[in-house]
C-alpha cells in the first residue's frame, strides 16, 4: 500500500491550501477547489467548511477517491472517514495552530460541528 513520503508530508503540511478534486460517478474528477489541510504524524486530514452539504464532500463520500495537489505534490488519494474523538481533538489543535493567523470566523467553524463531522484522512493510492 502506498504511503506518503516525508518530503510529501512536509510540503503539504507547509502549504496554506490543498486543491482537492473528488471523482464523479463516471470516474472523472470534479473541478479542483482549495481547502485547508492539516497533518497529524504521518497522516493528512481535510474537513468541509460547509459540513456534509459541501459539494466536494458529497462527491468524496460517494466515490471515496480523488486527486489532490498541494506544495508541488500531486497524488491520487482515497478518502477515509475519521471519527475517533481523540484524533479529532488533535486535528482541531492542528487547525488552530496552522491557521491561527486567520480570523476566528474562519477557524472556529473548522473545529466544530458540522465541519468536524466531515474529517477525512487522505490516503495515497
Amino acid at each position: 500500500m502506498p504511503t506518503w513520503t516525508n518530503d510529501e508530508l512536509s510540503r503539504i503540511e507547509h502549504a496554506d491550501e490543498l486543491q482537492i478534486a473528488p471523482l464523479r460517478g463516471d470516474g472523472t474528477p470534479r473541478s479542483a477547489i482549495p481547502i485547508w489541510v492539516v497533518r497529524d504524524g504521518d497522516d493528512l486530514y481535510v474537513r468541509s467548511y460547509r459540513g456534509r452539504e459541501g459539494a466536494w464532500f458529497r462527491s468524496a463520500q460517494r466515490s471515496h477517491e480523488g486527486h489532490i495537489s498541494s506544495g508541488g505534490v500531486d497524488r491520487d488519494v482515497s478518502f477515509v472517514d475519521e471519527a475517533d474523538p481523540a484524533l479529532n481533538e488533535r486535528i482541531d489543535a492542528a487547525y488552530r495552530a496552522k491557521y491561527r493567523r486567520y480570523s476566528a470566523a474562519y477557524v472556529d467553524p473548522m473545529v466544530a460541528a458540522p465541519a468536524r463531522d466531515t474529517t477525512l484522512k487522505l490516503v495515497p493510492r
